[in-house]
């Protein structure tokens, strides 16, 4: 759902509609997203030329108020020389630039939602938090809601509000950030955390989750979880464990915690 809406009821028509303008996105690798053959200043454009309903209809003032609009973008982003920059490819710029100018590019027509996919992967650990800021910063003056999609916990707990933990493409615990690391239930979430090296005693050798992802290609019954979890029973590989709240803002779906019988 968004804003009201169904998203698996629209048309292919209005999902692009949407797309770009009040739900955009930054991808992982910024270097394979954006495209080789095309400058930035090309790359904004058209997402402007779609979906910006105020820009002139005149071919010439509709081209300088694009221009004039992605000089400020970039600006925005922290670009340096944001108007001779346009003009270059996605190579010629940093990978901590080329992120800045997927974030441009995706808060061009100030969408209602941003969706973060892994924007700090590959990053130096001083460019990571420039990004992080950055994405503070904009979403704070647009006014956007930002969806984080990363399996780095620092970044979890330095920028959001809530928390959604996924396994085998399911929600397996949703909280608040402060309840979620303080106090997790889900035997998935509390195996991540244990997986923190800096939470490790020194000397001691690094905890690690046993076994492999299930292959989603096939059936999965019960827990997706349970041919990994330390605590599984028969219950656990035969019973598809719903989401059930625990509190007004915690919910998570083992079933042994569900019973009592892991707190």
């Amino acid at each position: 759902l968004f804003d009201g809406r169904d998203l698996r009821s629209l048309s292919p028509q209005e999902l692009r509609n949407l797309r770009g303008k009040d739900i955009a996105m930054t991808m992982q690798d910024a270097l394979t997203a954006l495209n080789p053959a095309l400058t930035v200043g090309e790359q904004i454009a058209e997402v402007l030329e779609i979906h910006d309903a105020s820009l002139p209809a005149s071919r010439r003032e509709r081209r300088r108020a694009i221009r004039e609009r992605s000089v400020e973008i970039l600006n925005l982003v922290g670009i340096p020389a944001a108007e001779t920059r346009l003009g270059q490819y996605p190579h010629e710029f940093s990978g901590g630039m080329r992120q800045r100018i997927m974030i441009a590019i995706a808060l061009s027509c100030s969408p209602k939602l941003l969706i973060a996919d892994e924007p700090t992967t590959a990053l130096d650990v001083t460019t990571q938090k420039e990004i992080l800021k950055l994405i503070s910063q904009l979403q704070k003056e647009q006014g956007s809601a930002v969806l984080f999609i990363t399996h780095d916990m620092g970044v979890i707990a330095e920028t959001a509000d809530r928390v959604a933990v996924m396994y085998a493409g399911r929600i397996v615990e949703s909280a608040d950030t402060r309840t979620l690391f303080h106090s997790p239930r889900h035997p998935y979430t509390r195996a991540l955390q244990r997986s923190i090296p800096s939470l490790q005693p020194k000397g001691t050798e690094l905890y690690t989750i046993s076994g492999m992802p299930p292959d989603l290609s096939k059936p999965l019954p019960g827990c997706g979880f349970s041919a990994r979890c330390e605590h599984a029973t028969d219950l656990c590989r035969a019973t598809t464990p719903a989401l059930a709240t625990i509190s007004p803002t915690h919910a998570q779906s083992c079933v042994r915690v569900q019973a009592g019988d892991i707190l």
